[in-house]
């Protein structure tokens, strides 16, 4: 068998991988558990500068920023498009509020987790 740290979303996995044609004695090990989930972040409360932060999901470039700092957002709104392996994502507000902060300009390249905007919810 063989084992691996597999990290998803941020939540790390010890995983255990048994090869084909193995023993089952050897299949028999106890598995390793499994990390507990993050718990949610939660927002600020409302009224703080940029209490809700949107952030890259992937590495790209920003080809578009539709809204400015102080415009109003609801849940899905699109802020900005990011373009990433000849694909267009948007990015959008992930709750209700008032757009804080918008941090990136069109053309600007971003990496994994780059702060896009902030939201005051």
């Amino acid at each position: 068998m063989k084992k691996y740290n597999i990290t998803v979303n941020g939540t790390a996995y010890d995983v255990t991988v048994e090869e084909a044609g193995e023993t089952a004695s050897a299949s028999a090990a106890a598995p390793a558990p499994a990390a507990a989930p993050k718990p949610a972040a939660k927002p600020a409360p409302s009224g703080a500068q940029g209490g809700v932060k949107v952030t890259a999901p992937m590495p790209g470039t920003i080809v578009d920023v539709k809204l400015a700092p102080g415009a109003k957002v609801s849940n899905g709104t699109v802020i900005a498009i990011l373009e990433a392996m000849k694909m267009e994502n948007d990015i959008v507000a992930s709750c209700d509020g008032t757009l804080a902060t918008v941090n990136v300009t069109k053309g600007q390249s971003v990496e994994t987790g780059a702060l896009i905007a902030t939201i005051n919810a």
